[in-house]
């Protein structure tokens, strides 16, 4: 890994992606329970949605993959599987030794948030070399 390649607008780009993604995740999850959706399919349904919005953001924004690839969006899927599993892992680590829960979730956001990040520009949309 080379330092040229990192820049700051490629992971400026990435955070407004994921923003973007968890608002939608966020608005998505407000609008069906104010619709009267179960708590638990309004969450997967707002949870997916967000995914979906991170994926286009982060392919053709930040990482400017415009290639369409089905492997793209199963590499996505995995990466995602692997980091709730280990987001899950960090906030009760966090909440088991030091029990508080803000703290918790920022750590586990954190942690998956640059897991997410190197696992979407090296395996995800890792661009072929020239």
């Amino acid at each position: 890994m080379k330092r040229s390649d990192f820049n700051i607008k490629e992971i400026l780009k990435f955070l407004v992606g994921g923003g973007s993604a968890v608002l939608t995740d966020a608005g998505m999850y407000w609008l069906l329970q104010f619709l009267g959706m179960d708590l638990a399919v309004a969450k997967a349904i707002s949870f997916i949605c967000g995914s979906i919005v991170g994926f286009i953001i982060n392919k053709l924004w930040t990482f400017e993959a415009k290639r369409f690839s089905f492997t793209e969006i199963i590499k996505y899927a995995i990466l995602y599987a692997c980091t709730a599993l280990i987001n899950t892992a960090v906030n009760s680590a966090v909440l088991y030794f030091i029990n508080i829960q803000l703290l918790g979730f920022l750590c586990a956001t954190g942690v998956s948030t640059v897991l997410n990040f190197f696992g979407q520009k090296f395996f995800v949309f890792r661009k072929a070399k020239q």
